[in-house]
């Protein structure tokens, strides 16, 4: 190829200079390779393509249906080496100064099926001694309100001691807001007030719906979470699946799934702007593309041609 001498020069510089891992080099030999073989096409070379033929090959990339992150890994790369041709005065330009990384868009949220969270619910209320009606008020809590664990664990006894239809949350910014209880949330936390009171003993008070022993004085994110991967094991759960946060997450997705009002989700969730609110209407929309895609008849023929 036109560009072999070039190429390996700057793979050498990666190796020499920035300690480039194995790996790295391998995968940018072969992004180098691909833009050969593609500027060939084009009666081109690396050493003589234009801004338009770069942007060309971006865009037979996307077209290709490469993910994001691929082609920013891959304008990465084109980048590193035509600044190295640039600056061995092999070119007196860099042509990919004026591409655009490829938009890589928000990721979206994991989340539980309804079935899922119905085990995790199960397997919760099967615990042993205190911890079965501990994590069951923990669970119905999370997955009734969306809370972020921080004000789960640190819901205070006055909250729930009368049984309240509504939970004032005090969330980020010191803001409060107000979320409604479902019944089983309710009838688990009356299920486990008598047994923190027992396990408190008669002459021990907290101020914590969830007492704990640290020095917060009640129990702690990580305690949770850790108890969570266990209840998740026991109901057939990936634990990289799983998290407090995953189940905020399925709380969101499954109101809206069941029609809840977009604002209305936010305001539970005590988001600031609904921008953020709106990455759940496209958690549900994937699955729904994925079906199209996997079933429809002519879905080949929309596919991205490589």
């Amino acid at each position: 190829m036109a560009s072999e001498r070039h190429k390996e020069a700057f793979l050498e510089m990666m190796a020499v200079e920035r300690a480039a891992a194995i790996n790295t080099l391998d995968a940018y030999r072969r992004d180098l390779d691909d833009l050969d073989g593609f500027l060939i096409r084009r009666q081109g070379t690396p050493l003589t393509a234009k801004p338009a033929d770069l942007a060309a090959y971006m865009r037979a990339l996307a077209d290709a249906g490469m993910a994001a992150r691929t082609q920013a890994r891959r304008l990465s790369c084109l980048r590193q080496f035509y600044a190295f041709v640039f600056a061995e005065g092999w070119r007196a330009d860099d042509p990919t100064s004026r591409l655009d990384a490829p938009r890589l868009g928000r990721p979206l949220p994991k989340y539980l099926s309804e079935a899922e969270v119905d085990g995790l619910l199960v397997a919760a209320r099967h615990l042993p001694d205190h911890q079965a009606p501990q994590m069951t008020a923990l669970l119905e809590l999370l997955y009734a309100t969306g809370l972020r664990v921080s004000e789960l664990v640190g819901l205070p006894y006055s909250a729930l001691a009368r049984d309240p239809a509504l939970l004032v949350v005090r969330g980020k910014g010191d803001k409060e807001r107000m979320v409604p209880l479902s019944d089983p949330a309710r009838a688990a936390v009356r299920a486990w007030l008598p047994i923190r009171q027992e396990l408190l003993g008669k002459k021990k008070a907290s101020r914590w719906l969830f007492p704990g022993t640290g020095k917060s004085g009640h129990l702690t994110r990580a305690g949770f979470a850790r108890a969570l991967l266990r209840i998740g094991l026991l109901a057939g759960i990936d634990p990289r699946r799983l998290s407090p946060h995953v189940l905020r997450h399925a709380f969101a997705t499954h109101l809206l799934a069941h029609g809840a009002d977009l604002r209305v989700v936010q305001e539970m969730l005590g988001h600031a702007d609904i921008a953020t609110t709106e990455i759940y209407t496209h958690v549900l929309e994937e699955p729904k593309a994925r079906l199209v895609n996997q079933h429809h008849p002519l879905a080949g023929l929309l596919k991205p041609k490589s």
